[in-house]
């Protein structure tokens, strides 16, 4: 009877390893899925708004100047930085 005792150790340890490695495999699989999960839901950035029409800005910039809400000299400063981008 000594002689059974050995192997159905051994099988109990093999078994039992093989039992925590597949459990193990298993977890690192879910955490995976749920990385995966996680970066689908993640919001796409929103698209860059195209850049204004400088014709529109210094139509914009003439308003606010004619209607006095810039000095003359706040006037040039814009529309140079507008004309410069163009």
């Amino acid at each position: 009877m000594l002689g059974r005792r050995r192997p159905l150790a051994r099988a109990a340890v093999v078994g039992g390893a093989a039992y925590y490695a597949g459990k193990k495999h298993a977890e690192g699989q879910a955490a995976d899925a749920e990385a995966e999960q996680y970066e689908e839901e993640a919001p796409a950035e929103a698209p860059a708004e195209p850049a204004p029409d400088p014709m529109e800005q210094l139509q914009k910039l003439g308003e606010l100047h004619n209607q006095g809400v810039l000095t003359d000299a706040e006037f040039e400063i814009q529309k140079t930085k507008i004309l410069q981008q163009m």
